[in-house]
């Protein structure tokens, strides 16, 4: 049975830890599994990347296939013909579709009718492989998920969206320093609350998201595609800043985080983003491993069976 990777919630806890143990060997060069041989990756590309696509390319090659770069202008998905249409035709010359877009509804369009896996590589709702990358480094950092205390400052956006679908898996602490006008999805935040295992609560005051905090966790104030509201996310998000007078109120091992791009001095100050807490390379490095590893569980239905 074709399964997607469009949410950090279309795996399961024991699904997800075996994509982790998935990773580590793979970055431990313990396993070297080709199941992309002869086959071929189509990465679907409506927003630039330099993570993302790199990432997915090469991990594509190190399964033994090849990649295929796919930009809107070259098939204009849902406009120069259906969605439905598309998946169809894709499905005949592909072996696995990654999409990085803005619209979420697209790309779940777009697995449901592909009969292929297909792998959300970004959308305006959330960032899924992200996610499983950033939680395997705290893994690595922390040798644990559950109990640890994650303080996320900023823009409620799709990374903050898919840190509350983590908290649905693990039993993460997870407290997000916002403001009021830059909240997470409404409907993810009451399903984060409601199914647990984790907590997820919302605070306005950055001292009181950190204080005590295993990981600090932040991204840019204004995603791509909405670089038009960057003054005024600026001033709704100043208070937020991920700098040295916060970080002393973490735990003195606080990991800090962010997922790149940064705009330095912004949302993290250069002295954080650089300084000994920080493991924003070690995240970037890991969205290749954790990437092959979702690939490679999606290509092989048996991994799932196995203890």
């Amino acid at each position: 049975m074709k399964r997607d990777y469009l949410a950090v919630t279309d795996f399961t806890t024991r699904e997800i830890d075996q994509v982790f143990q998935l990773c580590r060997a793979m970055k431990q060069k313990k396993i070297a599994p080709k199941p992309l041989e002869g086959k071929t990756v189509g990465c679907i590309f409506h927003k630039a990347s330099l993570r993302t696509r790199i990432s997915f390319e090469v991990g594509v090659a190190e399964l033994g296939g090849r990649s295929l770069y796919i930009t809107e202008k070259e098939i204009e998905l849902g406009v120069r013909e259906s969605i439905y249409d598309a998946a169809k035709v894709l499905s005949r010359y592909l072996a696995l579709i990654t999409i990085r877009t803005f619209s979420h509804d697209d790309v779940v369009q777009l697995a449901q009718h592909a009969d292929v896996p297909v792998i959300n590589a970004l959308t305006d709702l959330l960032h899924p492989c992200q996610i499983l990358g950033d939680a395997f480094t705290i893994i690595e950092k922390k040798d644990k998920l559950d109990g640890i205390r994650l303080a996320y400052l900023g823009d409620g956006n799709n990374v903050a969206n898919s840190l509350m679908n983590l908290a649905r898996r693990y039993s993460v602490n997870l407290v997000i320093g916002t403001s009021k006008e830059t909240m997470p999805d409404a409907t993810l935040l009451k399903a984060a609350q409601n199914e647990g295992p984790g907590s997820v609560s919302v605070v306005y005051d950055a001292k009181e998201a950190v204080s005590g905090a295993d990981v600090i966790y932040t991204d840019v104030w204004a995603s791509m595609g909405q670089k038009h509201e960057a003054a005024e996310k600026a001033k709704l998000l100043g208070d937020f800043q991920v700098n040295d007078n916060l970080l002393k109120l973490a735990k003195p091992d606080c990991i800090v985080m962010h997922c790149l791009p940064a705009v330095r001095n912004a949302e993290i100050t250069d002295s954080v983003m650089d300084g000994p807490n920080s493991v924003v390379f070690e995240q970037a490095e890991n969205r290749l491993h954790i990437q092959k590893a979702i690939m490679l569980a999606l290509l092989d239905e048996d991994i799932w069976k196995r203890k």
